[in-house]
């Protein structure tokens, strides 16, 4: 079990504090282990275990604790037999029927630090705005970064280096459970095709109540295979008719929208540089893993330059930048990442293999005036950076501890 240190130096300014700290992310990005974290370094400060209360929704030997009242009166039972500051730790605690409705009262009637975890976006919506407006914090937790995949292989494969290790980065991605599995290819290929239709039926099709499940895949499979390609809603009826099944715009919006929600996806909007807004047509996709996308549809390797964007866009993501498609005329920015003030641009590629190639990807900057960062980023392995523009090998930015 590693550190994660990243979310940890986040998390530990709450730590105590009357702020409920919410942890979401896809299923199995590891936030369980952040709880399990958070409680290591509480009781290392001092705090008893004893005064520590920990539920995972999911278990179900807790089933019967599922709704607010059942979940309250069980608490409050084991509360009063605890001296001082009660702990408490809610793991997937969507799973608990008006679970708001019970975490305020707790916030209320307990001297308690709470902390919960969830697999959903609308739990930060709906009831939760209204009942612990601004009294939560949230921290959104990830699969494996590079470095802390390199860490873990490393127990495995204490030999290999840099290089070995994004390879096998690449096809596996970073679902923290593979390192139990030591990275067997057979065995992290099902465990991510499981962990993917775990995501589909519970997160997508259970909670949103989605009937046409064949054209939820279809779509999903469609977005899958276009991360990082603008297109529409639109465009996407346009295809799933031409394959024999007519669904409206609406609703394709609706099924991408749970999944997002889901965080299987994620969303990224085109911001126009020179209007100096977003647009609202022909947004981005990405998968919340390129592992999950190897294990269930393939072709990591064939679309190798999409896969390399993915891994970029999620790397700014774990670091908190803000990020949109930048517009430039007629030209596209991979990204512009944005986080209190400072701003940074990157382009990711392949190689650089021709020079029209090195002209199309550094290019991209001509329009762009201002003195922020601008990166280019690729596998090639001789440094390519000109006018001002980074060139960097996609191994040396993903470890790099700042990006200048």
């Amino acid at each position: 079990m590693i550190k994660r240190e990243t979310y940890m130096s986040r998390i530990r300014p709450f730590m105590g504090g009357e702020l409920i700290k919410v942890l979401t992310g896809i299923r199995r990005s590891g936030k369980s282990v952040m709880l399990k974290l958070i409680q290591e370094e509480l009781i290392e400060r001092g705090v008893d275990p004893a005064q520590i209360i920990s539920l995972n929704f999911e278990n179900m030997s807790n089933a019967r604790l599922c709704s607010a009242a059942a979940l309250h009166e069980y608490v409050m039972a084991q509360a009063a037999q605890i001296s001082g500051k009660v702990y408490l730790f809610f793991d997937e605690v969507q799973e608990v029927a008006e679970w708001e409705k019970c975490v305020n009262s707790f916030r209320v009637e307990l001297d308690c630090d709470i902390y919960i975890t969830g697999s959903n976006a609308k739990l930060l919506s709906g009831e939760l705005a209204t009942y612990l407006a601004g009294r939560y914090v949230e921290f959104v937790v990830y699969p494996f970064s590079f470095l802390e995949f390199m860490e873990l292989y490393r127990t495995i494969e204490p030999e290999a280096d840099t290089r070995a290790c994004f390879s096998r980065y690449l096809v596996s991605g970073g679902m923290p459970y593979l390192c139990n599995l030591r990275y067997e290819e057979n065995a992290s290929r099902q465990y991510l095709r499981d962990l993917f239709n775990s995501v589909e039926l519970k997160d997508v099709v259970k909670r949103n109540g989605i009937r046409d499940v064949d054209m939820l895949e279809r779509i999903i499979a469609y977005i899958t295979a276009n991360i990082g390609t603008t297109f529409s809603s639109t465009a996407i009826s346009k295809f799933l008719k031409n394959e024999g099944r007519s669904v409206r715009p609406e609703t394709v919006l609706n099924y991408i929208r749970a999944c997002t929600e889901a965080f299987l996806f994620y969303l990224v909007k085109r911001q126009d540089l020179q209007g100096k807004k977003i647009l609202t047509v022909n947004e981005k996709y990405y998968v919340a893993d390129h592992g999950i996308r190897e294990a269930v549809y393939g072709g990591n390797m064939r679309d190798i330059n999409l896969v390399l964007e993915n891994i970029v866009y999620m790397e700014l993501l774990r670091r908190g930048w803000k990020v949109t498609v930048g517009k430039a005329g007629d030209r596209e920015i991979d990204f512009v990442a944005e986080k209190q003030g400072e701003k940074l641009y990157v382009q990711v590629a392949y190689l650089l293999a021709s020079p029209e190639t090195i002209e199309r990807e550094f290019g991209v900057y001509d329009g762009v005036r201002d003195n922020f960062p601008k990166f280019v980023v690729t596998l090639d392995e001789f440094d390519m950076s000109s006018n001002g523009i980074r060139h960097r090998n996609i191994r040396d930015f993903l470890l790099e501890s700042e990006w200048k």
